[in-house]
């Protein structure tokens, strides 16, 4: 089945449908210095592939390529993982989380940033997608619109309910974001309410929470610490039995009920091309911010099984993938 599409803001290239590869020149003896942060561990497919594609491009770790990397970071980025990376002087620095980025872009400003952002744009660290002239690019996956576009989903696939959740990340969730999520539930006939979390240890407590309100689906807005932590998230929305739908289409294929959103392991495949370009000499200011055009609904019927949920027969033949 088709993949929904969107269209990609002006000068900013697909990252749904990679171009192939390229030749890719490195400097005869060169080691080149690549810092990098991640909120997952360094086994996740996406990270995998980010690597995968850097070595397909000729930068290989322990030969030409040189990491300071971190992994499974979450919140505030720890002072002495920066201190570690202004020291290590790196090349280019790549970054899971805008938040990360604004601190290495005040601290290192003359470094190469290359960062995932749900809206680079409205950070403030660059003048425009098609144009960044600033240190730092990237790839902006449209965050708030597609916490939208899910919500629409997820009160398709319950239709009956009447009080939806909506989870967001307490550090990033920007308040005006929230509010048009709550303006659009109510347009529809259903009562909104708003949870946060703050960290790994607010989760079981806040989808308790969720349960006790009367909500009946969860809407997991879109942050680096939902995506981070997963897998409790699955969990207790399946001995809650609350229908939930989150922003990646592997979190579905994870063992959540409803994913949406581009490919993780394009989106990373298409940073590390990126990096390759930063690396080559291409200064991030003329390297346009990429959003994705491809976008997948994954809808996993054992997760449906589990909580007793029928999803309509109409959203199960629109799904890019069923897990069943």
């Amino acid at each position: 089945m088709k993949r929904r599409e969107f269209v990609v803001g002006l000068g900013a290239a697909a990252v749904g449908s990679l171009a192939p590869r390229s030749v890719h020149a490195q400097e005869a003896g060169r080691t080149y210095r690549l810092a990098a942060v991640f909120g997952s561990p360094k086994a996740a497919p996406f990270i995998v592939a980010f690597f995968d594609e850097l070595r397909a491009l000729g930068f290989m770790d322990g030969q030409n390529l040189k990491l300071e990397a971190r992994y499974g970071l979450q919140g505030e980025l720890p002072s002495e993982a920066l201190d570690a990376i202004i020291k290590f002087q790196p090349d280019a620095i790549y970054s899971s989380s805008e938040r990360w980025s604004r601190v290495f872009w005040n601290s290192m400003p003359n470094v190469p940033i290359v960062c995932l952002s749900a809206d680079l744009m409205a950070s403030g660290m660059l003048k425009s997608l098609a144009r960044p002239d600033s240190s730092v690019t990237g790839v902006s996956f449209f965050g708030p619109e597609l916490d939208g576009k899910r919500q629409q989903i997820l009160l398709e696939a319950v239709p009956s309910a009447r009080r939806i959740a909506m989870l967001g990340d307490g550090n990033t969730a920007a308040p005006e974001h929230v509010k048009a999520l709550q303006e659009a539930a109510r347009a529809g006939g259903v009562e909104p309410a708003v949870f946060y979390f703050h960290g790994p240890e607010d989760i079981s407590p806040v989808m308790d929470q969720i349960k006790a309100s009367g909500a009946t689906a969860v809407n997991v807005m879109s942050s680096i610490l939902a995506s981070s932590n997963r897998k409790l998230l699955f969990e207790r929305a399946t001995a809650l039995r609350l229908p939930a739908i989150y922003e990646w289409p592997e979190m579905a294929e994870e063992g959540g009920l409803l994913g949406y959103g581009a490919r993780l392991s394009g989106i990373f495949r298409q940073m590390a091309l990126m990096v390759a370009k930063v690396f080559e000499g291409t200064r991030p200011a003329e390297i346009p911010v990429e959003q994705p055009t491809q976008f997948e609904l994954v809808v996993n019927l054992r997760a449906a099984k589990a909580i007793d949920l029928e999803i309509p027969a109409g959203l199960v033949l629109r799904a890019d993938k069923l897990i069943e």
